[in-house]
Parts: structure tokens; sequence; C-alpha cells
């Protein structure tokens, strides 16, 4: 009886460990949305029903995290088959990558576990670059923040500064299933001065940041919003990204890598090259104010 009792539990540690080694790789699927004028609305710009009207409307675009025991990748996709092939060793073949140019288009992410380094790709006037990072809270505000203002129409040359806000990260008791996971929810409120319509008001945004330690990695589909564990949902007025699934499988060491054909550009290089463009840009605008959507840190 002790031999068979043994030999159950021989096979049942076995089963667990396999199962458990299963679930060291995989992709969660994440969905974002985006609202322009619901985005505007939470910024204190009240939008004319006739602007409301040639104002996009949600937009919905998909994007995968893909995920090893030590490294992992987060960039837009469109799904047409198996990320990486039937067995995790198509190198992301099945995957078509959305990726423009101009102002950074949709970055790519990629993590390495062990050393806790973060490296951003994107296109950037037909060069591929890539970019160190890391997680981390912005305290430049929210995930999306609509600004419109007056100022000189004359100055076409320099951007207006702009006042860092008053962040204030509030842990609740909140918890919520998503996914499968236990989330924890942390809030994130940015108290910023802005003029609209040359009239100064005070406008406070919420960021909800729902995360769990239960995947044993940090991560952010926004890293910029990130306070710990990963991250499965960001929820702001009018922007939202929402993980939407998970599926353990084999991912291929080339999907969570990044390319080698990526050029280095430092954080201070980055910045000159957007401000030389945005330069060129309000030089070429015809006229008027300065009207701007943005999304601190990307």
């Amino acid at each position: 009886m002790k031999k068979i009792i043994f030999a159950l539990l021989s096979i049942f540690s076995v089963v667990s460990a396999a199962d458990a080694q299963k679930k060291t790789s995989g992709a969660i699927q994440f969905e974002t949305t985006v609202d322009p004028a619901a985005m505007a609305a939470a910024s204190g710009f009240q939008i004319p029903d006739q602007m409301k009207a040639r104002m996009p409307s949600a937009a919905k675009s998909n994007f995968e995290l893909l995920f090893t025991a030590t490294n992992a990748s987060y960039m837009p996709v469109e799904d047409m088959e198996d990320s990486n092939g039937a067995g995790g060793g198509g190198g992301g073949m099945g995957r078509m990558m959305m990726r423009f140019g101009g102002g950074g288009g949709n970055r790519e992410y990629y993590y390495s576990f062990a050393d806790q380094k973060l490296t951003e790709v994107f296109d950037l006037n037909d060069t591929t670059y890539y970019m160190p990072a890391k997680l981390t809270l912005s305290t430049s505000g929210p995930v999306g923040s609509f600004r419109m203002g007056g100022g000189n129409a004359g100055d076409t040359t320099k951007a207006k500064p702009v006042a860092a806000p008053k962040i204030e990260v509030v842990k609740t008791d909140a918890t919520k299933k998503i996914i499968g996971f236990d989330c924890k929810e942390v809030i994130v409120k940015s108290t910023r001065s802005v003029k609209i319509l040359d009239m100064d008001k005070e406008v406070t945004e919420e960021t909800h940041i729902w995360y769990t330690n239960d995947l044993g990695f940090n991560f952010s589909p926004n890293p910029k919003m990130w306070t710990e564990g990963t991250v499965l949902a960001i929820e702001g007025k009018g922007n939202s990204t929402i993980a939407k699934s998970i599926e353990y499988r084999g991912v291929s060491g080339k999907d969570v890598t990044p390319p080698k054909k990526a050029r280095l550009i430092t954080d201070e290089e980055y910045k000159i090259k957007m401000e030389n463009m945005m330069k060129r840009f309000r030089q070429n605008r015809p006229g008027g104010g300065v009207q701007r959507i943005g999304v601190p840190g990307n």
C-alpha cells in the first residue's frame, strides 16, 4: 500500500513540475481603446458639437506580450495566425507588425528579467533605433493628456514650457480578476494647471492601474505607468489597455530579443531629434495656435 501511495505521489509531483514548467512561457493578448473626445473632456476641454462630430470615434488596437522564464516582448500586432508558428519556433513570422515612422510610431518593448533591463525599439525617419529605458511612474501625467492653448501664433520656434503636474499615488483595497489573476489597484492622480482657450484651469485626471504579483515578473503595457508587479490593466478617462486572454505555450527566443539591426540612440539624442521635428512642424504649420494631443513617455 505504501509503495502504491509513494508511486502516486511521485506521478503527481512529476505532473505538477511539468505543469509549472509549461507556465513559464506564453502569450498575453491586450486590447487598447482610445476615445479622443472623452480624453479631451477629462482634461477639462469642452468640445463643441460641430468639432466633436469631426473627431474620430473610439479606436481599438491589439497588442501581444510574449514571455519566457527570462525575457519578454510587447508590441502591436495584427493577428493572422499563431504568433510564432505551431511549435514555438516560427520566429514570429505569423505576426504582422504595424510600425510607422514620423514621431516614433508604435513601439516595441523588450524585457530582460534577470537584470531588469527594458529596451524600446522604434522607427524614426526610416531608421530603426533602440533606446535603453526602465519601468517607472511618469511624473509628467497620466496615460494620456489632451492640451489646447492659445499662445503667440507668431512664435514658431519654441515649444511652450509646461509645468509638471502634482502626482499622487493611492493604493486601494480594491481587487478584481483579470484573465484569472487576482489584481490589486493603484490610482495615479495627476493635477495640473492648464490654459484652455486662454483660460487658466486646474484639471485632475485619474489613471487606474491593476497589477498582479502571481506571474513572477515586472511588466506594464505603458512603461511610464508602473509601480510594481505585472500590470494587466490601465484605465483612464477615454483610454484603456486591458489584458484579454493568456495562453501558456512555447515561445521562441528570437521573439523576445531586440532586433540586431537597430541602432543605439540615447535619451538625450532622441529628445534633440524630436525637438527638431517639432520645430519644423511648427514652422510649416499654417497660422493658428497650438494644438497637441500627447501620451507622456511615448
